[in-house]
């Protein structure tokens, strides 16, 4: 049990420190959303017990941002106690910012303008959707781009699914922007392909945990083909079709590049 306290005590530090920062870059003008499982948990306090029943593990503190107010941002977190390693910051400064802090041993990335892994999330004009972190739509993205998924993004894909209701368009509070997705996708086959996919791998894991109720599943499958469904009806462009044609015998999407700390 003193294991699960511990647990506790760090998502308290984490979710804190996270608060902390957003709120600091808010006076200072600066757009700082959380991004990650830090986000998650803020979104989804009906269902985030499903976390801890799922021993989902937290460990960094991610943050989206923009590059313009790189100096700014960097300034803040050297002022709060944060320090970057010269060399890395170096190599990827330009579009991550990587921070740890010995004090309280929290590790921090910053990812500038877009989310930059199997496939890109942008982040321009939508860091002002929310007072925390990053969109709904944008946090379902940042898990269902994820070419080899693992145990953790199913598990906050499952919070987030069981938590909001499906949005037709728009940023409505607390609803998760189908429209957003929807055009997004069209604009890339690769992003759609891996999205749908994986949401059907998300509907197919549901039946291998049982800490889900028959409620939670039936909820989640609903959402999932609602989504699905939004995705599909989406007007694709020809270039779009012309991609489609070649499918997956042709690479997709993009390997991710490691950082080294």
């Amino acid at each position: 049990m003193a294991g699960t306290v511990s647990d506790r005590q760090r998502l308290g530090l984490m979710i804190g420190e996270g608060t902390r920062l957003v709120e600091e870059a808010k006076k200072r003008k600066i757009h700082l959303r959380l991004l990650g499982a830090i986000a998650f948990q803020i979104h989804c306090p009906k269902f985030s017990y499903l976390s801890t029943k799922l021993d989902r593990v937290l460990t960094d503190v991610d943050f989206a941002g923009y590059s313009r107010e790189k100096d700014e941002m960097t300034k803040m977190m050297r002022e709060f106690g944060y320090e970057d390693e010269p060399s890395v910051t170096a190599l990827f400064g330009h579009k991550r910012l990587i921070w740890d802090n010995k004090s309280n041993g929290i590790h921090i990335d910053i990812f500038l303008d877009k989310l930059e892994m199997n496939h890109d999330i942008p982040f321009k004009d939508r860091l002002d959707l929310d007072e925390l972190t990053i969109s709904l739509a944008d946090m379902l993205l940042e898990k269902m781009q994820i070419v080899q998924v693992n145990e953790k993004d199913y598990i906050d894909t499952f919070m987030l699914l069981r938590e909001h209701a499906i949005g037709k368009n728009g940023n409505m509070p607390e609803t998760i922007d189908a429209g957003h997705l929807a055009k997004l996708l069209a604009s890339d086959w690769g992003f759609y392909y891996t999205v749908t996919t994986n949401l059907g791998k998300v509907q197919t894991r549901l039946a291998k945990y049982n800490e889900l109720s028959n409620e939670d599943r039936n909820d989640i499958t609903v959402k999932i083909r609602e989504l699905l469904k939004r995705i599909e009806d989406e007007s694709k462009p020809l270039s779009w079709k012309m991609r489609a044609r070649v499918g997956s015998k042709s690479k997709w999407y993009r390997d991710v590049e490691e950082v080294t700390r």
